[in-house]
This record gives C-alpha cells, sequence and structure tokens, in this order.
C-alpha cells in the first residue's frame, strides 16, 4: 500500500482488522491496543483523507492550526503525532470536552473561539503555522479557509473537509463542491481534491496551499 503517513501514524491491527493509529490516550472509546488508539475515519474527515491516501503532506511535528475542533475527536489524534495544535471551537459544550482531552496532551491548546473570526485568537496562535486543518459546519467554508490563511506558512498545507449540506442543503454536493472549490481559489492552490463519500456523506477532501 503506497501509504503517505505522518510519523507517528500507523496502520495497526485491531480485533484483525487494520486501521489507522495514534500513540495517546483513548478519548472516544476507540479500541486500543497497548499505548496505540485507534483512529476512526467514518468519526474524522482528516482520518478519512489519510485513510483515502490524499497527500495531506503531512509528515508529524508540524505546527497546527485546527478550525472546528468539536469535542476533540480528530484534533486529540493530531495532537498525538504533531507539534503545537490550536483547537478551535465555538461551542461551549463540546469544548468542555476538548480541555478534558487536552489535560493528557501537552502540546493541544484549546481555544473556545469562532472561526469565522480569526482577529479574536490571533493574539494567541503563532504565525507561520504548518496546517490548517478546517471541519466546521458553517455557510462560507471557503470564507473561514480565507481568513485564516493569515496564520499559514507561505510553504503550508490546507487541509479542508467540505460540507455540502452546511453550505446549502437544497443544492446538488457536486454543484456546492464546484462553488466552494471556485471562491478558495481567490487565495490558494488547490492541489488535490476526493470524495469522502465511502466515510462521510456529501463531504470533499481538499488539499491545498497558500498562493
Amino acid at each position: 500500500m503506497s501509504d503517505v503517513l505522518p510519523d507517528g501514524v500507523e496502520r495497526r491491527q485491531f480485533d484483525g482488522t487494520e486501521r489507522l493509529a495514534t500513540r495517546g490516550e483513548p478519548v472516544y472509546g476507540e479500541p486500543t491496543d497497548g499505548e496505540w488508539r485507534a483512529w476512526n475515519p467514518t468519526r474524522s474527515k482528516l482520518g478519512a483523507m489519510l485513510d483515502l491516501e490524499m497527500d495531506t503532506g503531512l509528515e508529524g511535528d508540524e505546527t497546527v492550526l485546527y478550525l472546528g475542533a468539536a469535542s476533540g475527536t480528530t484534533v486529540s489524534h493530531v495532537a498525538d503525532f504533531a507539534g503545537p495544535t490550536y483547537a478551535v471551537e465555538f461551542a461551549p459544550r463540546p469544548a468542555r470536552d476538548l480541555l478534558e482531552t487536552a489535560e493528557s496532551r501537552p502540546r493541544l491548546f484549546p481555544l473556545l473561539k469562532d472561526a469565522r473570526k480569526p482577529d479574536t485568537y490571533a493574539h494567541v496562535v503563532e504565525s507561520n503555522v504548518d496546517v490548517i486543518v478546517q471541519d466546521v459546519a458553517t455557510r462560507g467554508q471557503a470564507r473561514v479557509a480565507l481568513e485564516n490563511a493569515q496564520f499559514l506558512a507561505d510553504d503550508g498545507r490546507l487541509l479542508l473537509a467540505v460540507k455540502a449540506r452546511s453550505e446549502d442543503v437544497t443544492r446538488d454536493p457536486a454543484a456546492v463542491f464546484e462553488d466552494v472549490q471556485e471562491a478558495l481559489e481567490d487565495g490558494y492552490d488547490i492541489l488535490e481534491t476526493q470524495r469522502l463519500e465511502d466515510y462521510h456523506t456529501d463531504h470533499l477532501g481538499i488539499v491545498a496551499r497558500p498562493r
């Protein structure tokens, strides 16, 4: 298998099934094997992108800005293999779970902020982050990515999971994805796209770099 997996992410056997895994404290009842825990791609858009062998550019130890961290399912895996990981979440309830997740992860920094308002956390997030991972359920997903591009290093990567239904529940997802990609091109070069349908209905994974 021609995997492009970052250091700290491996394919390992759990109950006879090969799964992506990272080393860290379990967070959401996922299967474990010693210090390794399974990374469920049906609960993680980034996990799905890696499982589908998209070339995310992730190598391990990157500085990451994660937009839409929710209760920490995916960002906990990211913090297992990345460097400093800033996790932005707007809703107080999941943010409380995120704080708990961060207790065993010194490189994970939860921020109760709105990803649509990057100026509210610009004083905390370091500039020139290596990667932005975005998974926000809101209209204007391209706009969020463009406004947060200020944090991204020139050779950085945007790993974006577009939710068609969050943009417009009435339109054909393919048309929504086309519009989002077109809007993104105001500030990004798109390197790769792939439907995440095997794991997430009406989602598109995008890998892009800043222009």
